[in-house]
């Protein structure tokens, strides 16, 4: 069956609100590479939007999940709990940044885990208030929804979204985006709008994903700590996108000097299989009453298998070691296109998190025309990218930490290709 057919049965069948960025079918995959139904190869610099760092198939991962399935596929933990769930939860509890004593609860999403982080957050303060920021992401749900600071695509034709939820501008110095001036908001905020004494939780990404890839500058992390604390404020960081050695550490939150009170993580947590978590203060994990938290699938035993082949590979491989080495390599590349691509007007990201941000040459504004021309190009020689931002005039790379070196090379090669097309074409 040609591609062709196969997109007028998903478009017959398949509710339009799930948007494609490509029309690639899979029909199998292997660490950084997918070949679609009619056999041609791509390599993979989506990684299932930062689900892959251990990349596809990582025969530990497979072997843990074929060894599950060989056990037991489901029991429901809040009913007939399970010892790898205990396992895993204790592993994060000492993995994640924070010199304080911790617990954790799995679910099964990411959107899903900010969702009880917000949950966990009000019945422990006694609070409702809510505070994000502008070019945030935190899901599809409702909460999350609201949460989210980018309109397009994620709220329009949604309605009311759910109250007591405020926003603060994020930070970005390449749109004239400074710490003092996010902080100054934050007070306008306590003045005018919301008294800090009713905010549960001041919630952000320590680098935006959907955002554009912009990590919250150190300061401001260290101004968020000081506030909260003053005000018996939660903070609370989503590393859905940003965990298990994308970053370069573990956590995007180990390259700060202070932590957050609670943390929420799904994407790579378990190697492509569904699996999210919270992990936070112990008191503050408490607080919630017995089930008060969890979900039918929540835990699930294949996940939790997978999420600890997962910490093994990172550890035994030298993950985060092996992202700052990559991701060095690819800036490095970037960066020696400057000269002649007047259009690149920033490379950035820690680890392998990086991102390319494209200006037009003539206006200086962000062009999201020129992000995906260059997208397309390489998806034409086969090298799957992903834009963001909410111009979406930024590329973010995102490949298998995992990534062979020879595969790595020639995907910098078609990157390079791409964007010296795009820059020299009309």
């Amino acid at each position: 069956m040609n591609a062709i057919t196969l997109t007028d049965r998903k478009n017959a069948s398949i509710s339009r609100g799930v948007g494609m960025t490509t029309q690639i079918y899979a029909a199998r995959a292997e660490n950084a590479e997918i070949w679609d139904k009619e056999g041609r190869r791509y390599i993979d610099f989506a990684a299932g939007i930062a689900v892959l760092n251990t990349g596809h198939r990582h025969p530990r991962v497979i072997d843990a999940v074929k060894l599950q399935l060989d056990r037991f596929t489901h029991t429901c933990h809040q009913v007939v709990p399970y010892e790898n769930y205990v396992a895993l939860a204790e592993r994060l509890n000492a993995l994640v940044p924070g010199d304080f004593p911790k617990k954790t609860i799995f679910v099964t999403t990411g959107a899903e885990a900010v969702e009880n982080a917000v949950k966990i957050a009000r019945v422990a303060t006694g609070r409702s208030a809510i505070i994000a920021f502008g070019g945030g992401f935190h899901g599809r749900t409702f909460m999350g929804m609201a949460l989210t600071g980018k309109v397009a695509p994620y709220k329009i034709g949604f309605g009311a979204m759910p109250g007591d939820v405020f926003h603060v501008p994020f930070p970005v110095e390449l749109h004239g985006g400074t710490v003092e001036q996010s902080i100054a908001a934050l007070n306008k905020l306590f003045a005018a709008d919301v008294d800090p004494g009713r905010v549960a939780a001041i919630i952000l990404e320590p680098i935006q994903g959907e955002g554009g890839f912009y990590p919250a500058p150190p300061a401001l992390l260290r101004s968020l700590r000081s506030i909260c604390d003053q005000h018996g404020i939660l903070l609370v960081a989503d590393e859905v996108q940003t965990g298990f050695a994308r970053t370069g550490k573990m956590f995007a939150m180990d390259h700060h000097d202070v932590a957050a009170d609670l943390i929420t993580m799904a994407k790579s947590l378990a190697g492509g299989f569904p699996l999210a978590a919270v992990t936070g203060r112990a008191d503050i994990m408490d607080a919630p009453g017995p089930g008060g938290l969890g979900g039918t699938y929540g835990g699930s035993p294949i996940g939790i298998a997978a999420a600890h082949a997962v910490l093994d590979v990172i550890e035994d491989e030298g993950l985060c070691d092996r992202a700052n080495l990559l991701g060095a390599r690819l800036k490095q590349r970037l960066e020696s296109l400057r000269d002649k691509v007047p259009e690149i007007v920033d490379i950035r990201g820690p680890g392998f998190m990086n991102a390319v941000e494209f200006n037009d040459r003539t206006t200086g504004l962000p062009s999201a025309d020129i992000a995906n021309r260059v997208r397309l190009s390489a998806l034409e020689r086969g090298l799957i990218l992903l834009t963001c931002g909410l111009h979406g005039n930024v590329i973010r790379f995102l490949a298998p930490i995992t990534i062979q070196d020879e595969v790595f090379s020639e995907a910098l090669d078609i990157l390079e290709q791409s964007i010296l097309d795009v820059s020299s074409s009309p």
